[in-house]
């Protein structure tokens, strides 16, 4: 795994942002928008929860962007992990109230290219501090936004029925850039909790047709990248299309497994659930 992201991948990152803004709401725009994209959420909903993401984001790179209108948000973010984001969505739904589809879409397109123009003279290693005190690199910022859009655009188009890929390239750039970055530049408390911390030490190596692999060390209760030389104790194999959908919760682990777009192997495969209880992201 390399220590630095490259100008290509950089450059793929911020492309593929450009591009997944236009295909989603491309894809809102023929959706109605009280229709029901999740259990909870309209469209409209999930149009306004991207939308909300992306102003985050202006505003960590750009200091002078106006900020979200939540009061008290700096100080809730640095307790938030993966098991209470979902309490942190409510919250900025709560206070972002604008639900009409034009006014929500114009000004996602607007955040999303001040996000690039922000992000156009700046290293792809660059960090900026995210939740639970986690430093999230710009690449990896832009390919957690990326993520978001071809997640949500899966829900809007499940719901109406309505044709929407997760291409490989692009959904690879989730593990390559923003999980693996935040692991090297430091994840806080984002994933606090899951497993209880142990003595035995697992390596799992994550290996797709679009990036370099990833490998990574659970011991202890810390994740961190594993010595190239270690034994690897479990690999998944996988389309990023349908490993993010199940990490996510889109997809069910005996589905991804059965389709052969998740392949699990290595000398000890049992030890895999423990490690994805510590590595995980809100499902």
């Amino acid at each position: 795994m390399a220590t630095t992201v490259s100008d290509e991948r950089w450059r793929v990152a911020r492309t593929a942002l450009a591009e997944q803004t236009d295909r989603f709401l491309d894809l809102v725009r023929a959706t109605p928008p009280e229709a029901m994209a999740t259990a909870d959420w309209s469209v409209a909903d999930t149009l306004a929860h991207v939308g909300s993401l992306a102003w985050y984001y202006v505003c960590l790179v750009d200091p002078e962007h106006p900020p979200l209108p939540v009061p008290g948000l700096h100080r809730q973010l640095p307790d938030v992990t993966v098991d209470t984001v979902a309490d942190l969505n409510d919250v900025l739904l709560r206070h972002l109230t604008e639900r009409e589809p034009a006014a929500l879409a114009g000004q996602l397109r607007a955040d999303v290219g001040q996000l690039l123009l922000a992000c156009g003279d700046r290293r792809p290693d660059d960090t900026v501090p995210w939740l639970g005190g986690a430093r999230v690199p710009l690449a990896g910022l832009c390919a957690h936004l990326v993520n978001e859009l071809l997640i949500h655009g899966h829900d809007v188009a499940r719901a109406t029925g309505r044709p929407w890929s997760v291409p490989g390239p692009h959904a690879a750039l989730f593990m390559e850039l923003f999980l693996a970055g935040v692991v090297r530049h430091g994840y806080g408390r984002l994933i606090d909790g899951g497993a209880p911390p142990s003595e035995r030490r697992v390596v799992v190596e994550f290996r797709s047709a679009y990036a370099a692999p990833v490998r990574l060390m659970l011991h202890r209760g810390r994740m961190t990248f594993a010595d190239p030389r270690a034994r690897v104790d479990a690999r998944i194999d996988h389309d990023p299309g349908t490993l993010n959908l199940m990490m996510f919760g889109r997809v069910s682990r005996a589905r991804a497994v059965l389709t052969g777009k998740v392949r699990v192997s290595g000398r000890r495969p049992w030890l895999l659930p423990g490690f994805l209880r510590k590595f995980r992201t809100p499902s």
